[in-house]
């Protein structure tokens, strides 16, 4: 048994989320080759079905003109610039549904195979395509048995659905006795549509073959062993910790930001013991009160304990106290519809603690210097 058996007999788990977008990303999915010829075709034999008949009248009409008026019409370095841009606009014109239609579903097979997903790493040059040695393994390897079988299935159904259509073409009245000239076109369109049909019957059974293996030598390929799991379980729980550190580091650190704002406040509004909200208004600057800090429980108490050590004036209005906590955020203004319930705190502040607010303007120029 080679090392690479080895190595797969130990792979038991099934491919992680995180596994399998890191192979989407290099490219690593199940590709049929036979799935992007399929698509096309279904497209082109869809198309051909609405639009040959028409088609085929618009060029048959053109090519009729054309002939006709080659005894009248004299070729000149004048006119053969216009001869030349009829016929291609008429040819575009019968054959750009044909052409869109391809092209359209050669990129949706592309996308429907890599779930409509980019693969940026798949475009880099890897050198290790570049080892001969491991060139060599992969062309006598067990996947490339298993493609040169598909490829001979697909030769054998490709060739069988052509005989196969040429001998049931050939018991047609065409080849046996005298028809009607109109009958050669509608007979080249049942045998078009007829040949692309069975064309696409036989070729969709190799596909679904073709990535159904493909799907199956992906995923037994992108499995995990037990190891490989746990590590990447161990990784994603300490990304984990990590994030849940920083968002406590970013917590502290705002409120420390908010406790060293609350000796500034104009007021301190309270529960009075579930919740406190410093608030700060300056004439001319802010154009409604600002909520500088806010807490529950503990919190509040160091801001009310704050408030009381730096002389700032307390209220106790426990729905103010409520709805400034819920919906006042740190930084900025009050909601609108709490204005004038502030308003009118602050002005029984204002008239009972003058004494507050005239020291309150150099303690705020202390705190920004």
């Amino acid at each position: 048994m080679s090392d690479n058996d080895q190595d797969q007999d130990q792979k038991t788990e099934q491919p992680s989320e995180k596994r399998l977008s890191e192979a989407f990303e290099r490219g690593q999915f199940a590709k049929s080759h036979e799935l992007s010829v399929m698509f096309p075709l279904v497209a082109l034999f869809a198309v051909l079905g609405f639009t040959l008949q028409s088609a085929s009248r618009e060029i048959a009409e053109y090519a009729v003109a054309m002939f006709t008026r080659f005894a009248v019409t004299p070729v000149s370095r004048d006119n053969v610039p216009a001869l030349l841009s009829e016929a291609l606009f008429t040819t575009g014109r019968a054959l750009g549904p044909v052409l869109l239609g391809c092209v359209g579903a050669a990129l949706l097979a592309g996308g429907v195979q890599s779930g409509f997903r980019l693969t940026p790493k798949a475009l880099t040059l890897k050198f290790e395509n570049l080892d001969f040695a491991a060139g060599f393994g992969r062309v006598f390897s067990k996947a490339a048995l298993v493609r040169g079988g598909i490829d001979a299935l697909k030769l054998i159904a490709i060739g069988s659905t052509l005989y196969l259509g040429a001998r049931g073409l050939m018991m047609d009245p065409l080849f046996s006795s005298p028809v009607e000239a109109a009958y050669l076109g509608q007979f080249l369109t049942q045998a078009t549509l007829l040949f692309l049909s069975r064309l696409i019957l036989a070729l969709g059974i190799v596909a679904a073959i073709s990535y159904g293996y493909e799907k199956f030598r992906t995923n037994r390929q992108l499995m995990m062993t037990r190891e490989e799991v746990k590590e990447e379980r161990r990784n994603a729980e300490g990304n984990l910790q990590l994030k849940a550190a920083m968002r406590r580091m970013a917590r502290r650190l705002m409120q420390k930001q908010m406790l060293a704002a609350v000796p500034t406040a104009d007021v301190v509004v309270t529960n009075p013991t579930h919740f406190a909200v410093a608030l700060k208004y300056e004439r001319g600057r802010d154009q409604a009160p600002v909520v500088l800090a806010k807490g529950e429980n503990r919190m509040a108490q160091r801001i009310k304990a704050l408030a009381a050590e730096h002389g700032v004036p307390t209220v106790e209005n426990k729905p103010v106290a409520r709805l400034l906590f819920s919906l006042g955020r740190v930084g900025e203004t009050i909601p609108a519809e709490l204005y004038q319930a502030v308003a009118g705190i602050l002005a029984v502040v204002y008239r009972t603690h003058r004494y507050y607010f005239h020291r309150l303007k150099s303690r705020r120029m202390e705190a920004v210097a």
